[in-house]
């Protein structure tokens, strides 16, 4: 159905969500669309489904739910593949790990409510300083993280996989990607590409959207254009993880801290500029690290010379045990096409104050609501601000709904 053609029946009837098919295109209707399945999105899920609402749509672009929060496991069996791994020894997170319970106390209610565990960082012992000099690394005295930064046993992974359980599982679309939403007068079209270049068009009341802002002006088609002030502010937001790489080695014991070290390193050599302890409550050890080349300077070196140096570091930081891991990976971050856009192959990872969620006027006004941890007045990029900003953008999409009834 074109956007010139009225609808067949009453808009107001738009919350019954249904599909038919006709010209080869699949045709749905809902009340609330949601772009993106990461933890943003699966929370607004959640929050629907408490509240009664169960007419809803997910449109995840990637074959997997999770967004930038997402993990690699490991099992003892030499001839796994991080990727196949059961879980026995744990999960490994490729991208956040942490979270602050003392400061970012909403986020630590919905992991204790969900009946996940946690565990502290683990961080005793000293740490190794590796000048750019070309000095030896040298051990200084260690510090205990203040506030006590925590983990989720299970990896951050173990919190979205119990908020995608808890949604309707017919609502959530992976391999599912959004090219435009078109505003009209009564309801707002999603034409969405689907599995297999199957076409699909979706008619809804709202929209939030769960993907962050730059990557939305960046991949989204909107007609008519967003107001320029706040489609400015969109391109302006950094992505959070969206520059970055991060290097996980596994080993077989935790043997650095048998030498009365941290885990944690410093360095001005490289590749990794911070390294620190991955390992995990089910016996997983592992050492993680964050890359300092920049994602331009990566781009065009293969994984196999990266991870190479990698090794070569850690060897040089933790003696010659820690250059020969049981297994290792990299996740690029930068070269996700649903993480990173072209600015941020040149740009420095930060957390920025958020920007404007939603038109203050115009034919936008209400119709959507951006629920990404950008977002988030408090936590801008932070695992905790998709949990913020996805309880104020339900908020506000409620609210406004509320009005027009009335």
């Amino acid at each position: 159905m074109s956007s010139a053609t009225a609808p067949s029946r009453s808009e107001r009837d738009i919350g019954a969500a249904g599909r038919e098919r006709r010209s080869g295109v699949t045709e749905l209707t809902t009340r609330i669309a949601i772009i993106g399945g990461g933890l943003s999105g699966l929370y607004a899920a959640s929050l629907l489904e408490e509240q009664g609402i169960k007419d809803y749509l997910v449109f995840e672009a990637r074959d997997r739910f999770g967004g930038r929060i997402h993990s690699a496991s490991a099992s003892r069996s030499p001839a796994s593949t991080v990727d196949a791994m059961p879980h026995a020894l744990g999960r490994f997170d490729l991208g956040p790990a942490w979270y602050w319970p003392s400061v970012q106390p909403q986020l630590d209610r919905l992991i204790r409510e969900l009946g996940l565990d946690r565990f502290p960082q683990y961080d005793a012992g000293d740490t190794v300083v590796e000048p750019g000099t070309g000095e030896r690394p040298m051990r200084v005295l260690g510090y205990t993280s203040s506030p006590t930064a925590m983990r989720v046993v299970g990896s951050m992974a173990a919190l979205t996989d119990a908020l995608r359980r808890r949604a309707n599982q017919t609502r959530l679309m992976s391999g599912r990607r959004v090219r435009t939403v078109r505003c009209q007068a009564e309801y707002l079209e999603l034409d969405v590409e689907g599995g297999g270049g199957q076409a699909v068009t979706c008619r809804a009341e709202r929209l939030l959207l769960a993907v962050p802002p730059r990557l939305a002006v960046a991949s989204i088609d909107f007609v008519p254009a967003l107001p320029e002030g706040l489609s400015r502010q969109w391109k302006d937001a950094a992505t959070w993880m969206a520059p970055h790489a991060k290097y996980l080695a596994l080993y077989d014991t935790p043997f650095w801290r048998e030498r009365g070290l941290s885990g944690d390193a410093r360095s001005g050599r490289g590749p990794l500029a911070e390294v620190h302890d991955a390992s995990t409550p089910e016996g997983g050890a592992a050492l993680f690290g964050f890359f300092g080349v920049p994602a331009n300077a990566r781009r065009g070196v293969e994984d196999d010379v990266l991870k190479s140096r990698c090794r070569a570091q850690l060897g040089r930081l933790f003696g010659a045990q820690a250059a020969t891991p049981r297994f290792d990976i990299i996740k690029d971050w930068a070269s996700d096409p649903y993480t990173a856009t072209a600015e941020d192959q040149n740009g420095i990872a930060f957390h920025g104050a958020a920007p404007m969620a939603r038109a203050e006027a115009g034919i936008w006004r209400d119709r959507l609501v951006g629920i990404a941890s950008e977002w988030s007045p408090q936590f801008p990029g932070y695992v905790a601000g998709a949990v913020e900003a996805a309880i104020l953008g339900l908020s506000a999409v409620l609210e406004s709904a509320t009005r027009e009834a009335t």
